[in-house]
């Protein structure tokens, strides 16, 4: 009986250590980096894409989005979740230009009925484990298309679903809908690798560090795929730098923040 107080007592000390270690280590962080918050999305897992190891075993907290209904659609959503990553399902949406194959299997298309609108959005978020959110894959012109989009963010809604609106269209009415509907939403603000060179990600990286200056708030989007691996690359080159600048957290964690503390600044993120 003695001996097992005393254990007792011995994890109950070394538990209060641990804890104020946490909160020592949480209060060396300035407060200026705490207010500055990044979140980088990649998307097109789902399809054995070149980069997917890479980017799972970044040492930061990432939101993996994950296209349903293809070949490896549920081991990267798993492996994402065991690694502590966010995963949303990256919904392909029909483009104003652009090879219909390039959307894979369950796209929206503009000539879909409402049911079955809805019935691809919910086999979707079906196909893809632990999806907590959304966003488009492609989607130029759906995220245009005011009669799709309020399905989407209904069926978001519904099934506890925040959204990204990765913005493939400045003209996009994404960000009014959730509003009205009141979805938790997000807007991408920075694509990565919109050109395929280390340069120009390692550049597109440094305008992460611009905005979240400005705006306390940066979203960005980067892809496995071609040049999946270079992006991996460019991301672990200039994490130092990154993590002197900003918090870096899951778009989940960003959108519980959001809500519970809302601010003017928040610039790339709607309630």
């Amino acid at each position: 009986m003695w001996i097992a107080s005393k254990l007792g007592i011995v994890l109950m000390l070394c538990g209060a250590l641990v804890c104020s270690s946490v909160t020592a280590s949480e209060q060396k962080i300035p407060d200026s980096i705490k207010m500055r918050k990044v979140a980088l999305i990649i998307d097109d897992f789902g399809n054995n894409m070149r980069g997917t190891e890479e980017i799972l075993n970044l040492p930061i907290p990432l939101t993996i989005a994950v296209m349903p209904f293809l070949p490896s659609t549920k081991k990267d959503a798993e492996m994402a979740h065991q690694k502590k990553h966010d995963v949303i399902v990256h919904m392909p949406m029909e483009p104003m230009k652009g090879a219909k194959s390039w959307l894979g299997p369950g796209a929206l298309m503009s000539n879909l009925s409402d049911e079955e609108i809805r019935n691809r959005v919910n086999k979707a978020i079906d196909d893809v484990p632990h999806a907590i959110g959304m966003n488009n894959h492609m989607g130029s012109k759906v995220t245009q298309n005011p009669r799709i989009m309020r399905i989407v963010l209904q069926v978001c809604k519904e099934r506890g679903l925040f959204y990204i609106d990765s913005k493939t269209s400045y003209r996009s009415i994404v960000g009014q809908i959730a509003r009205d509907l009141q979805v938790p939403y997000i807007e991408n603000m920075v694509f990565l690798d919109d050109v395929h060179t280390s340069s120009h990600i390692t550049k597109q990286l440094r305008l992460i560090s611009e905005k979240v200056k400005q705006n306390e708030v940066c979203i960005a989007i980067g892809h496995v795929g071609p040049g999946g691996k270079k992006v991996a690359q460019a991301i672990h080159n200039y994490l130092p730098q990154l993590q002197k600048e900003a918090m870096i957290m899951q778009v989940s964690r960003m959108v519980k923040e959001k809500q519970a503390t809302p601010t003017k600044t928040d610039k790339g993120m709607k309630n």
